[in-house]
């Protein structure tokens, strides 16, 4: 059963990835729902699930199969991607290739392959005391301080401060991680044009 503590951080994280597909579709091309597009591909960024004491999400791209003339140019794709992501500073703790076969007016298959990256992160990782002080002692002596939520969840300032340094590490952990993969699939993306 999940703690008051594993559910309060899930919530928060939700509002920080949600803030960073805000952010993706302002700076790129929005799609439906959490996806974006930039240079030809398309990626998704899940809503937050608590497992086991830690918060634990998916990023994900399309593989431009439109640019790859095979399956076997498509593997190779993704080989290079994940050998590349698997040497990550942010590690995912799993990379896949997901295939995802979608018929959205009964009419016609759309068939999409995918790099999902998933990753975790222990509730306890998602913020430092040392911040969480430091900012809690500025809103104590009367500094406005914007990133703390107005949480009735949460009943002490220092608990307030607690769950705004949540959203604002699990939207810089998963920016990070989609911009590496960005990187990742521009490098793989030029190598195989030659």
């Amino acid at each position: 059963m999940p703690t008051l503590k594993g559910l309060l951080f899930n919530q928060f994280a939700a509002e920080g990835l949600t803030a960073l597909v805000e952010e993706m579709q302002s700076s790129y091309t929005a799609k439906k729902g959490r996806r974006f597009n930039h240079n030809n591909i398309t990626y998704e960024i899940s809503r937050p699930a608590l497992k086991s004491n830690a918060i634990e999400f998916e990023i994900s791209s399309k593989i431009p199969e439109d640019e790859l003339k095979s399956p076997k140019e498509m593997q190779s794709y993704f080989d290079q991607m994940k050998k590349i992501l698997e040497k990550s500073k942010n590690k995912p703790v799993s990379i896949e290739r997901e295939n995802i076969v979608w018929d959205s007016k009964k009419e016609t298959e759309k068939k999409r392959d995918y790099v999902k990256l998933q990753y975790r992160y222990a509730l306890d990782d998602l913020f430092d005391n040392t911040v969480v002080s430091k900012r809690y002692e500025k809103a104590m002596s009367g500094h406005a301080d914007p990133s703390i939520p107005d949480s009735p969840s949460a009943f002490t300032k220092a608990g307030k401060v607690v769950l705004g340094v949540v959203s604002e590490t699990m939207q810089q952990l998963s920016k990070e991680s989609l911009i590496e993969l960005m990187d990742v699939n521009k490098k793989v993306k030029s190598s195989l044009k030659g």
